[in-house]
């Protein structure tokens, strides 16, 4: 664990992120003056919802990843079906495994009665849920990029082939995040986003029982609670502190003890071994990275402007 010091000088390193030059109209201090509540009142509720389910933290943050990936930070993953598309909610990356939608809805609802009116987009509310979640679960704070709109569309299409999967190999993992503009280092930095949360079985058990790059043991205990046939949605954590924001994740993945596939791949002979033995040395350079990756993902394809709209519910267009 870092020292206090160290703490603190890492805090001040996450707020000179925002001094970072992106070719976005979005600022950090958007509702500063249109509604000065807006950024502690998402707070709150977030804190509140951790407190009550430490999982929740880890599903907040993987709404705003699932967002990002498809068509861009937009608020689609949130759309409720409509005649004219299917939500992204039933594509296979998000369908019975996407949560935490009742939360947005209460931030959003307790967003524009403090703002007097709706003025906090929904792919806002996703973007600082995914930040004060890492933070109540001991991460990073970084100062989020605002003033995105929300899109009046879902791409459900987009959401099954631009999400990465458990399945993917190295390369492929690359050229999906490349795909977003992200780079090699982007992909081990928010990988490590698997420090918290869990996974369902059907999610990790082909690599349980048919890879090779596995701990015995670790398989072993997997096994335990998620047999070859049935147990589906049974859980088992990403890391040994899923509910801690840390560096065990790495190190897991050093001892051959990724719960997916697509973790595992990692640390597997490949090019990112190096990113993951320093980040499982050096807590300081993870929170780092992490926090400059996440900034860079906020920032896919925003709906700025008079683009998109500020939706009054996040499930539904205007």
């Amino acid at each position: 664990m870092a020292s206090k010091i160290s703490v603190i000088l890492l805090t001040l390193t996450m707020l000179s992120l925002v001094a970072i030059t992106f070719s976005s109209p979005l600022s950090s201090n958007f509702y500063d003056n249109i509604c000065p509540k807006a950024l502690p009142t998402i707070k709150k509720v977030v804190e509140e919802a951790v407190q009550r389910e430490r999982r929740m933290g880890a599903s907040l943050l993987r709404l705003h990843f699932h967002d990002c990936f498809v068509n861009g930070c937009d608020g689609s993953l949130l759309l409720d079906s409509t005649p004219s598309f299917t939500s992204e909610k039933f594509a296979a990356p998000n369908n019975n495994s996407a949560r935490g939608f009742e939360v947005i809805d209460r931030i959003k609802s307790e967003a524009d009665r403090v703002c007097g009116r709706p003025v906090v987009s929904c792919a806002d509310i996703l973007a600082v849920a995914a930040r004060d979640s890492v933070v109540a679960l001991g991460g990073p704070y970084w100062k989020v990029q605002l003033g995105r709109r929300d899109s009046t569309s879902a791409s459900i299409d987009t959401a099954n082939s631009d999400i990465p999967a458990p399945s993917m190999n190295l390369p492929d993992l690359v050229a999906t995040f490349g795909k977003q503009g992200l780079n090699v280092k982007d992909l081990v930095a928010l990988s490590g986003g698997h420090t918290i949360g869990f996974s369902q079985c059907f999610l990790f058990r082909n690599r349980t029982y048919n890879d090779s790059n596995i701990d015995s043991n670790f398989a072993k205990k997997r096994q335990a609670t998620c047999p070859r046939n049935g147990g589906d949605t049974n859980l088992a954590p990403l890391d040994p502190t899923a509910a801690r924001f840390d560096t065990k994740y790495f190190g897991n993945l050093m001892m051959k003890k990724g719960l997916l596939h697509s973790d595992q791949e990692l640390f597997n002979g490949g090019e990112t071994d190096s990113l993951v033995r320093t980040y499982s040395s050096n807590p300081d350079a993870f929170a780092k990275d992490f926090a400059y990756s996440m900034i860079k993902m906020g920032n896919i394809k925003p709906l700025t402007g008079e683009q998109g709209q500020i939706r009054y519910n996040c499930r539904r267009v205007n």
